[in-house]
Protein backbone atom coordinates (compact mmCIF):
# COMPACT_ATOMS: atom_id res chain seq x y z
CA UNK A 1 0.00 0.00 0.00
CA UNK A 2 1.57 3.39 -1.26
CA UNK A 3 -0.12 6.62 0.39
CA UNK A 4 0.33 10.04 -0.41
CA UNK A 5 -1.08 12.80 1.96
CA UNK A 6 -0.94 16.36 1.03
CA UNK A 7 -0.22 18.90 3.66
CA UNK A 8 1.80 16.09 5.24
CA UNK A 9 3.83 18.77 6.82
CA UNK A 10 1.33 20.66 8.55
CA UNK A 11 -0.18 20.03 12.37
CA UNK A 12 -2.85 17.37 11.26
CA UNK A 13 -1.06 16.11 8.73
CA UNK A 14 1.72 15.10 10.05
CA UNK A 15 -0.12 13.63 13.10
CA UNK A 16 -1.81 11.48 10.34
CA UNK A 17 1.41 10.54 8.76
CA UNK A 18 3.58 10.13 12.45
CA UNK A 19 1.23 7.56 13.63
CA UNK A 20 1.15 5.32 10.28
CA UNK A 21 4.71 4.97 10.06
CA UNK A 22 4.77 4.23 13.33
CA UNK A 23 2.33 0.85 12.81
CA UNK A 24 -0.73 3.31 14.75
CA UNK A 25 -3.19 1.72 11.89
CA UNK A 26 -4.07 -1.41 11.86
CA UNK A 27 -3.83 -3.39 8.37
CA UNK A 28 -1.22 -0.41 7.56
CA UNK A 29 1.53 -1.04 9.09
CA UNK A 30 4.31 -1.78 6.13
CA UNK A 31 2.33 1.22 4.08
CA UNK A 32 4.35 3.77 2.43
CA UNK A 33 4.04 7.03 2.77
CA UNK A 34 4.89 10.04 0.39
CA UNK A 35 4.54 13.61 1.84
CA UNK A 36 3.63 16.18 -0.70
CA UNK A 37 4.05 19.45 0.97
CA UNK A 38 4.04 23.52 -0.47
CA UNK A 39 6.08 23.81 3.03
CA UNK A 40 4.15 27.16 3.51
CA UNK A 41 4.59 29.00 6.82
CA UNK A 42 2.36 26.60 8.39
CA UNK A 43 4.03 23.56 7.17
CA UNK A 44 7.24 22.27 8.92
CA UNK A 45 9.78 19.46 8.19
CA UNK A 46 10.08 19.36 12.04
CA UNK A 47 6.73 17.90 12.24
CA UNK A 48 8.31 14.68 10.12
CA UNK A 49 11.32 14.40 12.16
CA UNK A 50 10.35 11.75 14.84
CA UNK A 51 9.85 9.39 11.28
CA UNK A 52 12.01 11.14 8.73
CA UNK A 53 14.54 8.48 8.95
CA UNK A 54 11.56 5.80 8.10
CA UNK A 55 12.59 3.38 5.11
CA UNK A 56 8.80 3.70 4.53
CA UNK A 57 9.03 7.74 3.94
CA UNK A 58 9.24 10.04 1.15
CA UNK A 59 9.06 13.87 0.92
CA UNK A 60 7.77 15.51 -2.08
CA UNK A 61 8.08 19.26 -1.99
CA UNK A 62 4.84 20.62 -4.54
CA UNK A 63 2.67 23.09 -5.01
CA UNK A 64 -0.94 21.14 -4.87
CA UNK A 65 -2.02 23.96 -7.63
CA UNK A 66 0.25 22.60 -10.04
CA UNK A 67 -0.69 20.28 -11.91
CA UNK A 68 3.20 19.42 -13.19
CA UNK A 69 3.77 18.40 -9.06
CA UNK A 70 0.73 16.88 -8.43
CA UNK A 71 1.48 14.33 -11.95
CA UNK A 72 5.43 13.95 -10.80
CA UNK A 73 4.05 12.91 -7.57
CA UNK A 74 0.83 10.85 -7.75
CA UNK A 75 1.55 7.93 -9.95
CA UNK A 76 2.00 4.84 -8.21
CA UNK A 77 0.06 5.37 -5.42
CA UNK A 78 -3.34 3.71 -3.96
CA UNK A 79 -4.27 6.55 -1.96
CA UNK A 80 -4.56 10.01 -1.62
CA UNK A 81 -5.75 11.99 2.00
CA UNK A 82 -6.21 15.62 0.66
CA UNK A 83 -5.21 17.41 4.24
CA UNK A 84 -3.73 20.07 1.93
CA UNK A 85 -5.31 23.86 2.76
CA UNK A 86 -5.31 27.27 4.00
CA UNK A 87 -6.82 27.26 6.72
CA UNK A 88 -7.22 29.89 9.39
CA UNK A 89 -10.23 32.40 9.32
CA UNK A 90 -8.69 35.57 9.86
CA UNK A 91 -6.29 35.25 7.18
CA UNK A 92 -9.08 34.65 4.73
CA UNK A 93 -10.15 38.07 5.71
CA UNK A 94 -7.70 39.90 5.06
CA UNK A 95 -6.90 37.81 1.79
CA UNK A 96 -9.24 35.96 -0.17
CA UNK A 97 -7.60 35.38 -3.26
CA UNK A 98 -4.99 32.82 -1.68
CA UNK A 99 -7.42 30.50 0.40
CA UNK A 100 -10.07 30.34 -3.47
CA UNK A 101 -6.94 29.38 -5.55
CA UNK A 102 -5.86 26.95 -2.71
CA UNK A 103 -8.48 25.21 -0.99
CA UNK A 104 -11.13 24.70 -4.93
CA UNK A 105 -8.64 24.99 -7.66
CA UNK A 106 -6.11 23.06 -5.61
CA UNK A 107 -8.26 20.81 -4.55
CA UNK A 108 -9.56 20.12 -8.18
CA UNK A 109 -6.29 19.55 -8.98
CA UNK A 110 -6.17 17.12 -6.79
CA UNK A 111 -8.67 15.12 -7.72
CA UNK A 112 -7.83 15.28 -11.80
CA UNK A 113 -4.42 14.40 -10.86
CA UNK A 114 -5.98 11.38 -8.74
CA UNK A 115 -7.90 10.55 -11.81
CA UNK A 116 -5.14 10.84 -14.68
CA UNK A 117 -2.93 8.37 -11.83
CA UNK A 118 -5.57 6.10 -11.41
CA UNK A 119 -5.50 6.01 -7.94
CA UNK A 120 -7.77 3.83 -6.46
CA UNK A 121 -9.20 5.90 -3.00
CA UNK A 122 -9.19 9.60 -1.71
CA UNK A 123 -10.07 11.08 1.32
CA UNK A 124 -10.59 14.89 1.20
CA UNK A 125 -10.37 16.44 4.84
CA UNK A 126 -12.63 19.40 5.35
CA UNK A 127 -13.98 21.46 8.15
CA UNK A 128 -17.52 21.72 10.48
CA UNK A 129 -17.16 26.05 9.75
CA UNK A 130 -18.72 24.37 5.82
CA UNK A 131 -22.11 24.60 8.11
CA UNK A 132 -21.82 28.05 9.35
CA UNK A 133 -23.31 28.29 12.75
CA UNK A 134 -26.11 26.75 14.87
CA UNK A 135 -27.58 28.02 17.83
CA UNK A 136 -29.08 24.65 19.10
CA UNK A 137 -28.41 21.04 18.33
CA UNK A 138 -25.71 19.49 16.16
CA UNK A 139 -25.68 19.47 12.09
CA UNK A 140 -25.97 16.12 10.26
CA UNK A 141 -24.29 15.70 6.93
CA UNK A 142 -26.91 16.69 4.81
CA UNK A 143 -27.49 20.18 6.81
CA UNK A 144 -27.58 23.20 4.68
CA UNK A 145 -24.16 24.51 4.31
CA UNK A 146 -23.95 28.44 5.01
CA UNK A 147 -20.23 29.23 5.53
CA UNK A 148 -19.65 32.79 6.55
CA UNK A 149 -15.72 33.43 6.00
CA UNK A 150 -14.13 33.48 2.96
CA UNK A 151 -11.97 30.45 4.97
CA UNK A 152 -15.23 28.51 5.31
CA UNK A 153 -16.74 29.49 1.77
CA UNK A 154 -13.42 28.19 0.28
CA UNK A 155 -13.84 24.85 1.97
CA UNK A 156 -17.58 24.42 1.08
CA UNK A 157 -16.30 24.71 -2.36
CA UNK A 158 -13.96 22.07 -2.43
CA UNK A 159 -15.78 19.79 -0.74
CA UNK A 160 -18.79 19.80 -3.59
CA UNK A 161 -15.89 19.44 -5.77
CA UNK A 162 -15.01 16.52 -4.42
CA UNK A 163 -19.08 15.45 -5.08
CA UNK A 164 -18.88 16.48 -8.18
CA UNK A 165 -15.73 14.09 -8.83
CA UNK A 166 -17.42 11.00 -7.49
CA UNK A 167 -20.69 11.78 -9.35
CA UNK A 168 -19.44 12.69 -12.47
CA UNK A 169 -16.15 11.04 -12.96
CA UNK A 170 -16.79 8.05 -10.52
CA UNK A 171 -13.77 9.11 -8.58
CA UNK A 172 -13.87 6.84 -5.39
CA UNK A 173 -13.34 10.01 -2.65
CA UNK A 174 -14.79 10.57 0.68
CA UNK A 175 -15.50 13.80 2.81
CA UNK A 176 -14.39 14.21 5.96
CA UNK A 177 -15.47 17.14 8.05
CA UNK A 178 -14.05 18.05 11.56
CA UNK A 179 -14.67 19.99 14.73
CA UNK A 180 -11.99 21.82 15.97
CA UNK A 181 -8.92 20.55 16.34
CA UNK A 182 -6.20 20.57 19.09
CA UNK A 183 -2.79 18.75 20.02
CA UNK A 184 0.64 19.08 20.06
CA UNK A 185 2.44 20.57 16.61
CA UNK A 186 -0.17 23.20 16.23
CA UNK A 187 0.66 25.97 14.63
CA UNK A 188 1.06 29.04 17.90
CA UNK A 189 -1.65 31.03 15.62
CA UNK A 190 -4.68 29.29 16.04
CA UNK A 191 -5.98 29.46 19.74
CA UNK A 192 -5.05 26.77 22.15
CA UNK A 193 -1.06 26.88 21.01
CA UNK A 194 -1.08 30.42 21.03
CA UNK A 195 -2.90 31.12 24.47
CA UNK A 196 -0.62 28.26 26.12
CA UNK A 197 2.19 30.03 24.79
CA UNK A 198 2.04 33.37 25.62
CA UNK A 199 0.85 32.04 29.22
CA UNK A 200 3.79 30.07 29.65
CA UNK A 201 6.09 33.54 28.63
CA UNK A 202 3.98 35.16 31.27
CA UNK A 203 2.03 37.27 28.13
CA UNK A 204 -1.10 38.26 28.01
CA UNK A 205 -3.82 36.15 25.46
CA UNK A 206 -6.67 37.86 23.75
CA UNK A 207 -9.95 37.06 24.37
CA UNK A 208 -12.99 38.14 21.59
CA UNK A 209 -15.55 39.73 23.36
CA UNK A 210 -16.97 37.60 26.56
CA UNK A 211 -15.80 34.48 24.90
CA UNK A 212 -19.70 33.42 24.16
CA UNK A 213 -18.19 31.35 21.18
CA UNK A 214 -18.83 27.92 21.29
CA UNK A 215 -16.69 25.28 20.06
CA UNK A 216 -16.57 21.36 20.09
CA UNK A 217 -13.19 20.17 20.62
CA UNK A 218 -11.14 17.38 18.95
CA UNK A 219 -8.08 15.46 19.88
CA UNK A 220 -5.99 15.36 16.87
CA UNK A 221 -5.09 12.15 17.18
CA UNK A 222 -8.94 10.97 17.45
CA UNK A 223 -9.32 12.90 14.64
CA UNK A 224 -6.80 11.38 12.43
CA UNK A 225 -8.23 8.02 13.30
CA UNK A 226 -11.22 8.62 12.15
CA UNK A 227 -10.07 9.60 8.93
CA UNK A 228 -8.21 6.50 8.66
CA UNK A 229 -11.69 4.65 9.22
CA UNK A 230 -13.12 6.81 6.85
CA UNK A 231 -10.31 5.90 3.74
CA UNK A 232 -10.81 2.13 4.99
CA UNK A 233 -14.86 1.72 4.47
CA UNK A 234 -16.38 5.14 3.80
CA UNK A 235 -18.55 5.63 0.59
CA UNK A 236 -17.63 7.71 -2.71
CA UNK A 237 -19.42 11.06 -2.60
CA UNK A 238 -20.60 10.59 0.94
CA UNK A 239 -20.02 13.28 4.09
CA UNK A 240 -18.04 12.28 7.63
CA UNK A 241 -18.55 14.65 10.16
CA UNK A 242 -15.53 13.96 13.16
CA UNK A 243 -16.23 15.36 16.62
CA UNK A 244 -15.26 15.16 19.89
CA UNK A 245 -18.00 15.63 22.13
CA UNK A 246 -16.80 18.44 24.35
CA UNK A 247 -18.37 21.86 23.71
CA UNK A 248 -17.04 24.52 25.45
CA UNK A 249 -17.00 28.57 25.40
CA UNK A 250 -14.09 30.23 24.73
CA UNK A 251 -14.25 31.75 28.20
CA UNK A 252 -14.84 28.09 29.95
CA UNK A 253 -11.37 26.87 27.69
CA UNK A 254 -9.59 30.35 28.87
CA UNK A 255 -9.99 29.63 32.26
CA UNK A 256 -9.14 25.71 31.64
CA UNK A 257 -5.59 27.32 30.08
CA UNK A 258 -5.07 29.99 32.55
CA UNK A 259 -5.54 26.95 35.15
CA UNK A 260 -3.10 24.77 33.14
CA UNK A 261 -0.46 27.43 32.69
CA UNK A 262 -0.65 28.64 36.40
CA UNK A 263 -1.68 32.07 35.37
CA UNK A 264 -4.77 34.11 36.35
CA UNK A 265 -7.20 36.50 34.49
CA UNK A 266 -4.92 39.28 34.72
CA UNK A 267 -3.37 37.79 31.67
CA UNK A 268 -6.76 37.99 29.64
CA UNK A 269 -7.35 40.88 27.13
CA UNK A 270 -10.89 41.48 26.51
CA UNK A 271 -10.42 42.78 22.47
CA UNK A 272 -12.94 43.47 19.89
CA UNK A 273 -13.35 41.03 17.52
CA UNK A 274 -12.14 41.78 14.15
CA UNK A 275 -13.92 39.13 11.95
CA UNK A 276 -17.33 40.60 12.36
CA UNK A 277 -19.34 38.32 10.21
CA UNK A 278 -17.29 35.83 9.84
CA UNK A 279 -17.18 34.89 13.00
CA UNK A 280 -19.79 31.90 14.22
CA UNK A 281 -21.33 31.74 17.16
CA UNK A 282 -21.58 28.09 17.56
CA UNK A 283 -20.48 25.01 15.87
CA UNK A 284 -21.74 21.38 16.98
CA UNK A 285 -21.49 18.15 14.63
CA UNK A 286 -23.33 15.13 14.83
CA UNK A 287 -20.92 12.27 14.09
CA UNK A 288 -23.10 9.34 14.60
CA UNK A 289 -22.87 8.36 10.74
CA UNK A 290 -18.95 8.05 11.20
CA UNK A 291 -19.78 6.25 14.48
CA UNK A 292 -21.31 3.81 12.22
CA UNK A 293 -17.93 2.79 10.94
CA UNK A 294 -16.76 2.59 14.30
CA UNK A 295 -14.88 5.97 14.82
CA UNK A 296 -15.81 7.41 18.64
CA UNK A 297 -13.02 9.89 20.54
CA UNK A 298 -10.88 8.67 22.74
CA UNK A 299 -9.25 11.32 24.48
CA UNK A 300 -10.93 13.14 27.20
CA UNK A 301 -10.36 17.07 26.69
CA UNK A 302 -8.76 17.69 29.97
CA UNK A 303 -6.42 14.39 29.48
CA UNK A 304 -5.86 16.02 26.23
CA UNK A 305 -5.23 19.66 27.11
CA UNK A 306 -3.11 18.22 30.00
CA UNK A 307 -0.86 16.49 27.38
CA UNK A 308 -0.51 19.61 25.13
CA UNK A 309 0.24 21.87 27.78
CA UNK A 310 3.07 19.76 29.06
CA UNK A 311 4.27 19.01 25.04
CA UNK A 312 4.70 23.23 24.63
CA UNK A 313 6.29 23.27 27.62
CA UNK A 314 8.96 20.81 26.64
CA UNK A 315 9.53 22.07 23.42
CA UNK A 316 10.31 25.28 23.15
CA UNK A 317 12.48 24.88 20.44
CA UNK A 318 10.01 23.77 18.08
CA UNK A 319 7.18 26.99 18.92
CA UNK A 320 9.84 30.06 19.43
CA UNK A 321 10.91 30.21 16.50
CA UNK A 322 7.75 30.50 14.78
CA UNK A 323 6.50 32.95 16.94
CA UNK A 324 10.16 34.74 16.21
CA UNK A 325 9.28 34.48 12.62
CA UNK A 326 5.45 35.37 12.73
CA UNK A 327 6.57 38.36 14.73
CA UNK A 328 9.28 40.09 12.27
CA UNK A 329 6.58 39.40 9.75
CA UNK A 330 4.65 41.29 11.44
CA UNK A 331 7.06 44.10 11.87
Amino acid sequence: MRVLVTGGAGFIGSHYVRTMLSGGYPGFEDAEVTVFDKLTYAGNLANLAPVSESPRYRFVQGDICSAEDLDAALPGHDAVVHFAAESHVDRSITGAAGFVLTNVLGSQQVFESALRAGVGRVVHVSTDEVYGSIDDGSWTEDHLLEPNSPYSASKAGSDLIARAYAKTYGLDVSITRCSNNYGPYHFPEKVIPLFVTNLLDGEKVPLYGEGANVRDWLFVDDHCRGIQLVLEKGAPGEFYNIGGGRELSNKELTEKLLEATGRDWSYVENIVDPRGGGHDLRYSVDHSKTAALGYAPRMTFEDGLALTVQWYRDNRAWWEPLKAAAATARS
